[in-house]
């Protein structure tokens, strides 16, 4: 920590009250770069300024540059977090939360003709189009767009109308009649435009007032005998319905709310809140923040910069995971809406069903960042919750041991990056010193020599020069605590655990020093653990059955007159395979280094007897 003022500042707190308020850190410029509370300010602020390389990398960051802090006592601390909200929305301080929400404003786009398209775009263009709008909600546009499209069966791809008639078949949302097949050549300009002026309606009217003229134009077609319009107009009239009863049988239970959750991904974490107003999702807000966690503390700081300037705030806050001084935030937004704000985290039902959408859209907000998809940004999210990481593992190293006897003892490295397999950092060891039956001497070899590599390799970047965020063990509480030891010897600080098995070879929970951690096979991170237990105990068995075969196969070509254990090594050598040296000719084996003409007959008239 390059920072100092350290000494200072410790000794500054050990004068501070063990009683509630808020703390002020300022830089050498007298900027406030921080503002936070505490119930017990000399806590707290000292927590600051000792162990600092423990931090989370924010905090670390932010320590780094604080040269003197002031502090304000409180009568409770509830009245610390009103004041503390205060000065964050005053000062803006760097290392606090500050949400931006870049959506903006949104419009519906309605394309100059011929065959207009309708699209939801952020920003007006003097291109010739109509737009509707200002929106507040991206989101909102979003789907009313999707849905009057679907409603109306106007084509969303991105062909070219009239040039592009009758090139080509029409596309699935044709076949599904998401789409009136206007790519056929069939449909008039004159036919396209009364739809698409039924879906403006639909936009500027909403489906109620869209519904009841509809169906005034039908009765009224109906009543000239124009049966075939009529029909039209009663399938979009359905179609209209259907949409909004499909929302209405979805979220009709679920009460007015927020829903939030957070996933992280490496650095960077996303927030989304969802909002359901009616009994209708009616807004998504989601935000990108860099060296922000998931644990408790982190989420109670989100709903904070939030809701401070909010004034829609629902009776009912539903979280994906727990947050800090869930009470002290309930009642604050209590006051600020004039009812009372529950805050929750629900475990079963619709409601969790809901959390649980939040989290998955946080998920693949995160996956867009990086080119995962969500599934690997959630299951590294939940395994570094399950075993209470500071953030998710990007590159995890898994282990295995090996051996036929004594005689063939081996270890396998597997490594995952980012959820995937990268083969290309897989290595095999040949255990050299250590032998079976001693699984943990074998283990504690290998691990030694992977991190001996580390040293000598980290600047080149190679696969042994990468420090993995996470090492997992295929063995219970006896591996992890031989391990432990030798990296306490090393000093290694990766975290380590280990891979168990039941008594049918499947994973059952994951070791740590001094217990077990159980896993719910219904958790996406039970088949993940499993996966990578399954593929090192592949890779190393493989490793170890082609040894013990080679092995074999030197103590068999031995059995030859003139062939002794470095000349059957130098043959495995020059020819690869075993395969190779069975199909060889007399001569062939006589021109490899290092034999001779009576050692190769020999050898030939050997492989040819067996």
């Amino acid at each position: 920590m390059d920072n100092p003022r350290l000494p200072y500042l410790h000794e500054k707190t050990l004068s501070l009250p063990m009683q509630p308020g808020v703390y002020i850190m300022h830089d050498k410029t007298g900027k406030v770069i921080y503002v936070g509370k505490a119930k017990k300010l000399k806590n707290r602020v000292t927590s600051y300024f000792r162990n600092v390389e423990k931090h989370l990398p924010k905090v670390y960051r932010m320590v780094e540059h604080v040269y003197d802090f002031e502090y304000i006592v409180t009568d409770s601390e509830f009245e610390a977090l009103i004041l503390e909200c205060s000065l964050i929305k005053q000062f803006a301080p760097k290392y606090n939360i500050l949400l931006k929400d870049d959506k903006g404003y949104s419009y519906v786009r309605i394309s100059p003709g011929p065959y207009s398209r309708l699209t939801g775009v952020l920003q007006k263009y003097d291109d010739g189009a109509e737009y509707i709008g200002p929106y507040i909600s991206s989101f909102v546009v979003r789907q009313t767009v999707e849905e009057a499209n679907k409603a109306f069966m106007l084509p969303t791809c991105n062909r070219k109308f009239p040039g592009e008639f009758g090139k080509g078949r029409p596309c699935l949302n044709y076949y599904i009649k998401n789409c009136m097949g206007v790519c056929r050549g069939k449909i008039s300009e004159e036919e396209y435009n009364e739809a698409l002026n039924e879906a403006i309606e639909f936009i500027r009217g909403g489906s109620a007032s869209s519904i009841e003229k509809l169906t005034e134009r039908m009765y009224a077609a109906a009543e000239n005998e124009e049966f075939e319009r009529a029909a039209s107009l009663r399938d979009r009239i359905r179609a209209i319905e259907g949409i909004t009863s499909r929302q209405k049988v979805v979220f009709s239970k679920l009460p007015e709310q927020d829903v939030v959750a957070v996933a992280q991904s490496g650095e960077n974490s996303c927030a989304v809140v969802l909002s359901f107003r009616g009994g209708k999702l009616v807004d998504k807000s989601e935000y990108i923040m860099r060296d922000f966690g998931t644990d408790p503390a982190s989420v109670t700081e989100f709903l904070q910069s939030f809701y401070t300037d909010k004034t829609d705030i629902p009776k009912e806050i539903a979280l994906h995971e727990d947050c800090e001084d869930a009470q002290l935030i309930s009642r604050w937004l209590s006051e600020k809406a004039n009812h009372r704000v529950t805050i929750s985290v629900p475990q079963k039902g619709e409601r969790r069903k809901t959390t649980e959408m939040a989290y998955n859209n946080a998920a693949e907000r995160l996956s867009h960042e990086k080119l995962r998809t969500s599934r690997e940004v959630a299951v590294l999210d939940e395994l570094a919750r399950l075993l209470g990481l500071e953030k998710p593992p990007e590159r995890i190293e898994a282990y295995d041991i090996s051996n036929f006897g004594a005689e063939t003892v081996v270890g396998g490295m597997i490594v995952y990056e980012n959820a995937r397999p990268k083969r290309s950092d897989y290595r095999k060891f040949a255990i050299k010193d250590a032998v079976a039956p001693d699984d943990y001497a074998c283990m504690c070899e290998m691990l030694r020599r992977r991190f001996e590599r580390y040293g000598e390799e980290c600047e080149k970047g190679t696969s042994f020069g990468t420090m993995p965020d996470l090492i997992l063990l295929d063995g219970g509480k006896g591996h992890i605590a031989a391990v432990q030891k030798l990296f306490d010897e090393m000093h290694i600080t990766v975290p380590l655990f280990g891979m168990v098995k039941d008594d049918r070879h499947r994973t059952r929970a994951i070791a740590k020093n001094g217990g077990e951690i159980a896993i719910s096979p219904a958790k996406e991170v039970f088949n993940f653990v499993t996966a990578i237990q399954d593929e090192v105990h592949r890779y190393t068995i493989t490793y170890s059955r082609r040894k013990h075969s080679k092995t074999n196969f030197e103590l068999l070509i031995t059995k030859a007159p003139g062939i002794g254990p470095k000349r059957a090594a130098a043959l495995l050598k020059h020819f690869k395979t075993m395969k190779a040296i069975r199909a060889a000719t007399e001569k062939e084996l006589a021109a490899a280094p290092g034999m001779t003409a009576a050692a190769a007959k020999s050898l030939r008239n050997l492989l040819d007897k067996e």
